[in-house]
């Protein structure tokens, strides 16, 4: 069971998240944090994991996400470590939130990870779970109608061997996304938990492109 003063960094964290990505693209507001916090909870109770990194890693892993502030990695973790020190989070958990933040998201097919822990894991399934299934779809949209691109182009092929540099910088159709990313996630999933959970989301994507494609040929 978590400490007194562990439950109240949580609250604190959850509370600055909010007030933080209150005006967030809203693929990647709030709600997304809490959709993701909730299911890495649910996840880390089937999984050996320290739940209080676990939660503080998932409430802040978008905490200044590197898309909307021009490619940057690094603000994000100094963000996330900045207001863990002013909590007198110990020096270790900090390190470790620090480290998921930084090794938690997709960099696209050939990018290799160097840096693992169980609760990375639970986390990174979270917040994979988030991209895909009906909220995925609907994430998936919002963005490229937030970056204005196509929905489809059937001359535009999508790139299944793009490096992490061409991943950030890629304006293809929005449809292209799942291709590239969206569909290779069930098989990334770390946890059984997480793939378990994936199955689902994973076969309500591939029903939406098999009709997508469908009505654009009609």
């Amino acid at each position: 069971m978590m400490k007194i003063e562990e439950q109240n960094i949580i609250d604190a964290c959850a509370s600055y998240v909010k007030n933080e990505l209150e005006d967030g693209e809203k693929g990647h507001d709030w709600w997304h944090i809490q959709r993701v916090w909730h299911t890495a909870r649910l996840i880390a109770n089937t999984e050996p994991s320290d739940p209080f990194v676990v939660e503080l890693a998932a409430l802040l892993h978008d905490i200044a996400d590197s898309k909307f502030y021009g490619g940057d990695e690094e603000i994000g973790p100094q963000k996330a470590e900045t207001f863990l020190k002013s909590m007198n989070v110990q020096s270790d958990v900090v390190e470790h939130v620090v480290n998921i933040i930084r090794h938690i998201s997709f960099k696209g097919g050939n990018h290799l990870q160097f840096f693992d822990s169980p609760e990375l894991q639970v986390v990174q399934d979270a917040d994979r779970l988030d991209a895909m299934g009906a909220i995925g779809i609907a994430r998936a949209f919002h963005y490229g109608g937030f970056k204005n691109r196509l929905l489809y182009h059937p001359d535009i092929q999508p790139n299944m061997n793009m490096t992490k540099e061409e991943y950030k910088k890629s304006d293809a159709p929005t449809i292209n996304h799942f291709y590239e990313k969206l569909l290779l996630l069930k098989d990334r999933m770390n946890t059984p938990t997480g793939k378990a959970l994936a199955k689902r989301r994973h076969a309500f994507m591939e029903q939406f492109l098999t009709e997508f494609h469908y009505e654009w040929r009609i």
